[in-house]
Parts: structure tokens; sequence; C-alpha cells
């Protein structure tokens, strides 16, 4: 293994345990049994820095087992499937907007996106779970937990890449 992939894969692995422990550190409620958390900063983050099944993986994984750990099981295979979707996203939005409007601006775009496809996934997943009406009342919360994902993400982003680059 050459030392730009054990590098990729050390990277991935550190950021599917960041990720795990941002969403794990602090739980706030939800109205229909889910919770907000700090993790889609990790998520974004995940998107921005690493190639896309990387960022997948990393972010998919590092969700899924913080739903695990903390008893939210029946969530963890649509949080693996949201939250990898959600770097995907983010991934190929930068990619395509950072030379045409700038890295921040596109960084702030792409997790726009990436927070919508969140939103729309956890309501259709508890939509099928508890009714689609019922679910509306999360919207409002996921979508603050949003907001601050892009906030800390685009942060973090700006940090991260002065140290590492993009891998």
């Amino acid at each position: 293994m050459n030392d730009s992939k054990t590098k990729k894969i050390v990277i991935s692995a550190m950021l599917a345990a960041l990720c795990c422990v941002a969403t794990m550190i602090i739980k706030i409620p939800s109205p229909l049994k889910g919770y907000l958390n700090l993790g889609d900063c990790v998520v974004l983050l995940s998107g921005f820095m690493l190639s896309p099944i990387y960022g997948l993986l990393a972010a998919g994984i590092g969700s899924a087992l913080a739903d695990i750990f903390s008893g939210y099981i029946v969530y963890a295979p649509a949080t693996f499937v949201i939250k990898g979707v959600m770097a995907l996203v983010t991934y190929y939005g930068f990619k395509l907007m950072k030379k045409k409007i700038g890295i921040t601006l596109s960084r702030v775009i792409s997790g726009i996106i990436a927070e919508c496809v969140m939103v729309f996934g956890y309501f259709v997943f508890e939509g099928f779970m508890y009714g689609f009406v019922p679910s509306v009342v999360n919207i409002p919360a996921n979508a603050v937990q949003g907001i601050v994902g892009i906030i800390l993400g685009v942060v973090l982003a700006k940090f991260f890449h002065k140290a590492l680059g993009h891998l």
C-alpha cells in the first residue's frame, strides 16, 4: 500500500471517529424520538476533504456508529445512507463550484444542498416510521442542526485544509 492511500485511509478513519464523537457529545432530543447533534459539521468536512467513496464511508460509518452506541439502532441504516449521501453531495457540489465562485461560497452552497438532503431524508425515513404528518415536527429542528453544521463545517474545513491539504 502506498503512502498516499494509507494517508487517505487514516484520515478517513479519523473523520469517522470524529463524526461519531461529535454526534454523541452533545445530543439534544428532537420532538420525534431522534436527537440534534454536532456531527453534521464532520459529515460536511468529510465531503470537503476526502474523495467521494472515502467521504461517504467516513460520514456514513461514523454517524451510524453514533446511532448504534447511543441506543438509536433503528436509525442507523437510514443514517448511514443519509449522511453518506450528504458527503457525496458536498464533495461534488464543492468540486463543481469552487473554481467559479470561490472556495468559501462553494462550501456554503454545497453544505446547504447537503443539509437539505438530510432534512428531506430524515423526513421520509421518519414518515415511514411514524407517519408523514407527525414527522413534519422534526423539520425545523433538523434545519437548525443543518445551519450549525454548515457554519462549523466551513470553519473546520478552512482549518483542516491548511493543515492537511485536499486528500
